[in-house]
């Protein structure tokens, strides 16, 4: 009840053999008790609140008779149901396409707005990073190697991975130059580095520098902005 998710693809989310109502009233039978006309008038109104319209109707409906962007609207409403105090959201934009993103995203912004929840957005989309959230992790390997407000990570970027995810985003106006990419791959997470995990990968630091021996840790370089203290990786 106090924690929601939003998954990765609505076009598999939702149980295609049950009508948005059943899965929509579900959360409320199961965290608040909630049963019959009451759980319906409020499925209905979570509906309205995220733009379906007709939703008086369309709750009776299969999610197959939805677009891509209306299931994720369904998710959205399901999610935020219970008035949840933390919403994640994991790649909630991933199948849809970019006008339907920005409509998406517009929609977990007002909700959060009018709700006053929380929102953990899980992306790889920097563009959408720059555009909603107010602080960033960026993890590598599944560690956190840099941590600071959007502001700050996007104008002075200190991770060596920080600074290759940025130099990998097309720009328009460098028009026929070759797309820059992280050689290497990431390594195994069943057997992760002792050490720098980013070290094989580092072209934009000196990978001579990378920790060898110890784990780097997560240290404040000035306030509010957190870097792994890694020499190889770290920009002065």
């Amino acid at each position: 009840k106090k924690i929601s998710m939003i998954f990765q693809d609505p076009m598999t989310c939702l149980n295609p053999a049950l009508r948005i109502a059943t899965q929509l009233t579900e959360p409320l039978e199961l965290h608040e008790g909630m049963r019959g006309k009451p759980a319906l008038h409020r499925a209905i109104e979570a509906l309205e609140e995220v733009g379906i319209p007709d939703a008086s109707k369309r709750i009776k409906s299969y999610p197959h008779e939805f677009s891509g962007g209306m299931r994720q609207r369904v998710m959205i409403a399901m999610a935020l149901i219970t008035r949840p105090d933390v919403l994640i959201a994991d790649e909630p934009t991933t199948a849809l396409d970019v006008t339907v993103q920005k409509q998406v995203l517009d929609l977990i912004k007002d909700r959060q707005e009018t709700l006053g929840t929380a929102v953990v957005l899980v992306t790889h989309d920097l563009g959408v990073v720059s555009q909603v959230c107010d602080k960033v992790n960026v993890m590598y390997a599944g560690r956190i190697v840099e941590s600071a407000t959007a502001t700050d990570l996007f104008a002075d970027p200190r991770h060596a991975y920080t600074r290759a995810l940025l130099k990998s985003i097309p720009a328009m106006h460098e028009k026929g130059d070759i797309l820059y990419t992280i050689p290497g791959l990431p390594p195994h997470l069943n057997a992760p580095p002792s050490a720098c995990s980013f070290q094989p990968r580092n072209t934009l630091g000196d990978n001579n520098r990378c920790l060898t021996n110890e784990a780097p840790q997560l240290a404040e370089i000035v306030p509010g902005h957190h870097v792994q203290n890694c020499p190889g990786c770290l920009a002065s």
